[in-house]
């Protein structure tokens, strides 16, 4: 994962591991019919059991641009039945990099995603909040998509470092790194 996503996004093996002991997050192993691994992803299971938070959808080196990741996004779909996903911003400094995050949006949205009229911000990084699923309200996606995070931390944490959603004129909160609920920063 340290090389197909921006360190800002990747959330501590510790985080991972809690939310595991927990119940709450499903790492899945894509492989092919003779066990080989080809990709994987991580989803983040709210309380409720509504849906899943797709946090990080990869296919491993090697796979790439055969259609996995198209191949993937349906099983995720019928198995959780509705996915929240999030994708940057395209509103960095760089062009190119503005450019790979339009393009990152526009393969959700042609794997059957769409873009909600809200935006998210996540530990002082900016979000298109995406879903797939049968629910056409986004306030009510928006109230489950919360809720993924809401299970998990303290109301002072929501404040202080989940901006879901973001209003539009609303400035990202900085944030130093993932912080878990002990207060001790997990990112490396």
């Amino acid at each position: 994962m340290v090389f197909d996503f921006p360190k800002a996004e990747l959330k501590p093996l510790r985080a991972m591991l809690r939310l595991m002991d927990l119940g709450q997050y499903d790492p899945t192993l894509v492989t092919d019919d003779g066990g080989e691994p080809l990709g994987y992803a991580m989803l983040w299971l709210p309380r409720s059991r509504q849906g899943a938070l797709l946090e990080y959808l990869g296919v491993l080196r090697g796979k790439r641009n055969g259609g996995l990741g198209t191949h993937i996004l349906p099983l995720l779909a019928a198995r959780y039945g509705q996915l929240f996903g999030e994708a940057e911003a395209p509103d960095a400094d760089d062009e190119v990099e503005n450019d790979l995050r339009r393009r990152r949006i526009a393969f959700y949205e042609r794997n059957g995603f769409r873009v909600l009229d809200y935006d998210t911000a996540l530990f002082g990084v900016h979000f298109k909040s995406l879903y797939r699923g049968p629910e056409t309200d986004d306030r009510k996606v928006e109230a489950l998509h919360r809720s993924v995070y809401a299970d998990y931390f303290s109301p002072e944490h929501m404040q202080r470092y989940i901006q879901l959603p973001l209003g539009p004129d609303e400035a990202v909160h900085p944030a130093p790194a993932w912080v878990e609920e002990d207060g001790e920063e997990v990112f490396p």
